[in-house]
């Protein structure tokens, strides 16, 4: 299961870093994929994961998810 997560406020490679650190920790992530250039997040789920676990994980990081 993937799905990709709008996020803002991303502006750099060290930002993607502790965006990947923050969902793969989640243990239904098999593996984040972010892109500041796109301002978004493929994650790839081993099971349905609640979205706002997802999002909270990011939003922790004073990033917003916005979809």
């Amino acid at each position: 299961m993937e799905l990709t997560m709008k996020i803002e406020g991303m502006m750099c490679p060290h930002c993607e870093a502790s965006v990947k650190k923050a969902l793969e920790a989640i243990p239904t992530v098999i593996e984040a994929v972010p892109s500041h250039e796109r301002g978004e997040a493929l994650v790839k789920l081993s099971a349905e994961t609640d979205f706002d676990v997802l999002k909270k994980a990011v939003e922790e990081l004073d990033y917003k998810v916005v979809g």
